[in-house]
């Protein structure tokens, strides 16, 4: 802000009062305009956020009766034409008038080193949730409700932090940014939140009984939560500006979901491919043969074994398995277990028994035991 605008704002005019008006009188216009244009109150209204400024401003000189001793004496001067901003020449302008260092040195002495501001946005904090869903539900997506618990302004005190009938006034320390520099041996200087307002920028006399001053409760609603097709056990899934609300006018948070997918009967996962395992005959896995594998969700599809297909192969049916990302869907990957029978019947018997004597020039060993040489023990 120029020294201009130092020189020519009316803080009475900006709370609607006379300049004789009583500090009771000053302190009742600033609690009632405060109170219709808090950000809290208006959140996005960056009209009623500048209102808001400029009133914190007035009355941070007013309430205070030093400062505003000083500024109607300034006020004064001004008006009388003994100075007029912005005049140049001998003796018109703020540099010949103050020495050379300006309003900027005046009035920064006086509101303790220039613009008041109202307490800077904060974003909401991040919100995290856990939900369980079935197997099936993870592979095709779901929408869930999700009961979420929040930090939120008090809903006693609308985020003032003040009491019913009351309102915050402006930190005299920060002015207001909720932030304060100190310096660090004479030649570095650290800014940090304020101490006296804990970054807020502002100071609670009479605090909320609820929130004690703090301005922050607690909400919880329920929203709902779209769960994309293809996630994964343990994936923990991002929803932007779901999270808590924010503060002064801040976005708000992100809310974060750890998912747990149920395992299923029958069907397990690898990367995007759904996996399942199932049992053949010897004779299929010797012979070939075409089967039947059930799929996800859908109806069963035909499989063909080809002829000699050992124990533990794995064949691939393809976009039968779970979606990416990007929409493709990944495959089913069927993995044969040759199934060896407990009992046999007289006919099965008979006919193992054939097959044992037809292929007994083959000894499935031989290669083994020949490598493996032979000891003298």
């Amino acid at each position: 802000m120029s020294p201009a605008d130092w020189a020519t704002k009316d803080f009475y005019q900006v709370l609607g009062v006379s300049k004789d008006a009583s500090a009771s009188d000053i302190k009742k216009a600033y609690r009632k305009l405060a109170r219709a244009n808090h950000p809290d109150s208006n959140p996005g209204d960056a009209a009623a956020e500048d209102r808001f400024k400029a009133i914190s401003e007035a009355y941070s000189v007013l309430s205070d009766t030093d400062k505003r001793k000083q500024y109607d004496e300034e006020r004064a001067y001004f008006s009388s034409g003994g100075f007029r901003p912005g005049a140049g020449g001998a003796g018109g302008g703020f540099e010949d008038v103050f020495g050379g260092g300006g309003l900027g040195d005046l009035f920064g002495g006086m509101f303790g080193g220039g613009r008041t501001h109202a307490a800077r946005p904060r974003r909401g904090q991040d919100v995290e949730s856990e939900t369980q869903v079935s197997f099936e539900q993870a592979v095709e997506g779901m929408t869930v409700s999700l009961r979420l618990s929040s930090d939120a302004a008090c809903a006693t005190c609308s985020g003032t932090g003040a009491r019913a009938g009351t309102m915050p006034r402006v930190c005299p320390t920060c002015q207001g940014s909720g932030m304060q520099t100190t310096s660090q041996g004479g030649v570095f200087a650290m800014t940090e939140p304020c101490r006296d307002c804990r970054g807020r920028g502002l100071i609670v006399d009479d605090p909320c009984p609820v929130c004690h001053g703090s301005g922050r409760g607690v909400s919880t609603r329920t929203i709902q939560a779209r769960i994309p097709a293809g996630v994964r056990d343990g994936q923990r899934i991002r929803l932007r500006g779901k999270g808590g609300p924010g503060e002064h006018g801040g976005p708000s948070g992100d809310l974060y979901i750890v998912v747990h997918v149920a395992p299923h009967a029958v069907f397990g996962r690898k990367a995007d491919n759904l996996t399942v395992r199932v049992p053949i005959r010897f004779d299929e896995a010797a012979l070939g043969a075409d089967i039947k594998v059930p799929t996800l969700g859908g109806p069963p599809v035909t499989v063909k074994i080809p002829p000699g297909t050992p124990n533990g192969r794995t064949l691939r049916v393809k976009g039968r398995g779970a979606t990416r990302r990007d929409g493709t869907i990944g495959d089913l990957l069927v993995t044969v277990e040759v199934e060896t029978p407990r009992e046999l019947t007289d006919e099965a018997r008979a006919a193992v028994e054939a097959f044992r004597a037809a292929s007994a020039a083959h000894d499935p060993r031989s290669a083994l035991l020949s490598s493996g040489g032979s000891g003298n023990g």
